[in-house]
């Protein structure tokens, strides 16, 4: 399932025809006082694996932990590669997967990814690449809120500072996206926030993580239609 932990000939082997090479494409960025860093990569790599878990035709490919945040830049961490690096890598990266995968599928667990992600998805189909980008969709607070708290801690509890927890800007995106496009989210939110985390727990990340594969493997399914027997989701 995991593409690094295989040796080249054996990579060889796996790579059948109309396999998906899936890669986990995230952010290190900051995510409020309670969250870590990686927690964009980290949602990322879960989804990538949990369709693995349902389509018997996907390997996994080590993630991509940095990606376009510069909207976070000014929180201590944050380390950006702005979206010119992003889709020159994205491009390379899958004209180099191609050569050995048919399928390139790029899982993003951070919106700011989305511009480059779609610019280097159009240039490389353009190439005659299959290759397909998605953002997993749900409902809630934009940025380090219930839902992201409520994932990490499905994921991993051990990273969540939940003693820290606190509301950050609660207003609707829509009010706000004027003042974070034109200052970032530390001009809309002094730690971070976008939500109101607290409340979030590990049962409500485990339905919603489980509902976000849901999502991405009907999607897959819809892109490419599974050819290999599927696996038994319990």
């Amino acid at each position: 399932m995991e593409v690094a932990d295989l040796t080249w000939p054996e990579a060889g082997e796996r790579a059948d025809p109309g396999v998906i090479l899936a890669i986990p494409l995230g952010a290190t960025e900051q995510h409020g006082p309670h969250l870590p860093l990686s927690t964009d990569t980290d949602i990322a790599v879960a989804l990538c694996r949990g369709l693995a878990g349902r389509r018997s035709d996907v390997l996994v490919a080590p993630a991509l932990p940095y990606g376009s945040s510069g909207e976070h830049a000014g929180f201590a961490g944050t380390l950006s590669i702005g979206q010119a690096a992003l889709e020159l890598v994205l491009v390379e990266l899958c004209r180099s997967a191609t050569d050995t995968f048919d399928r390139i599928l790029l899982v993003s667990g951070h919106g700011g990814n989305l511009e480059p992600l779609r610019r280097a998805e159009t240039l490389l189909r353009t190439e005659s690449r299959d290759v397909r980008g998605h953002f997993p969709r749900y409902e809630g607070d934009p940025h380090a809120g219930r839902a992201e708290t409520a994932l990490m801690l499905a994921l991993r509890p051990e990273t969540v500072r939940a003693a820290r927890a606190e509301p950050g800007d609660t207003r609707p995106l829509a009010e706000v996206l004027a003042l974070l496009r034109a200052g970032g989210v530390r001009a809309v939110s002094p730690n971070g926030v976008l939500g109101d985390p607290t409340g979030a727990t590990a049962d409500a990340g485990t339905v919603l993580l489980d509902q976000l594969i849901t999502d991405l493997y009907e999607t897959t399914r819809h892109w490419w239609p599974v050819a290999t027997p599927e696996r038994i989701h319990r």
